[in-house]
């Protein structure tokens, strides 16, 4: 009962920290609406779900060669955050009427998994609680439980982000000054990509 809280608990706070998925988050929900939202919280649990199959797979070679590891996906993570941040910044204002057309599903879909697949910090925390949280005697279908509950996690904390933001009102109000608020998250992104070519994660 001890090893299942402390999962959750972790899992909450992991999720709940702002970064990279929810600026992404933000952008698509208030530029494309409700479903595009949604679609990219998908998206981002379906990127925890990549970090949980290699670790459930490879843990003994995941834990010999995480620094490795972590460097890879940091540098890469980084030129993509730094990649949409300036796509991002540089956006062209989106017409309302037209917003749905502006991006496909399959896209808000790859937007999501993408920015969650290739940061490291998701890296960490998913091989940080599988390594130092749970026990070595925890049952596979246990840990497979413990993966869906934290890609579940994800998609409910990011598709309440959606539907907040997707909100007439705020939406509204937001694409008014969309051009303003994109470069806020273009910066953001940009600073969480090149803040990650000099983290550390040992």
């Amino acid at each position: 009962m001890g090893e299942f809280i402390a999962v959750i608990l972790i899992t909450i706070l992991a999720v709940v920290s702002p970064g990279a998925d929810f600026a992404i988050v933000t952008k698509n929900s208030y530029l494309y609406g409700r479903r595009i939202g949604v679609l990219t919280s998908l998206g981002i649990s379906l990127g925890v779900l990549i970090h949980v199959t290699y670790t459930l797979i490879a843990v003994a070679f995941v834990m010999a060669y995480t620094p490795q590891i972590l460097n890879i996906v940091k540098y890469i993570g980084a030129i993509y955050l730094i990649y949409i941040g300036y796509k991002t910044f540089v956006q062209s204002p989106v017409v309302e009427t037209s917003s749905t057309a502006a991006i496909n599903p399959f896209q808000a879909v790859k937007y999501g998994f993408f920015t969650n697949a290739l940061n490291p910090k998701t890296t960490l925390f998913v091989i940080s609680t599988y390594t130092q949280i749970i026990s070595v005697s925890t049952p596979k279908a246990i840990l497979v439980g413990y993966g869906l509950f934290m890609s579940f996690a994800h998609f409910l904390w990011f598709g309440l982000v959606a539907l907040l933001f997707s909100s007439i009102v705020l939406r509204q109000k937001m694409l008014a000054k969309q051009v303003q608020i994109n470069r806020v998250i273009g910066t953001v992104l940009c600073l969480l990509g090149i803040a990650l070519l000099f983290a550390k994660f040992q």
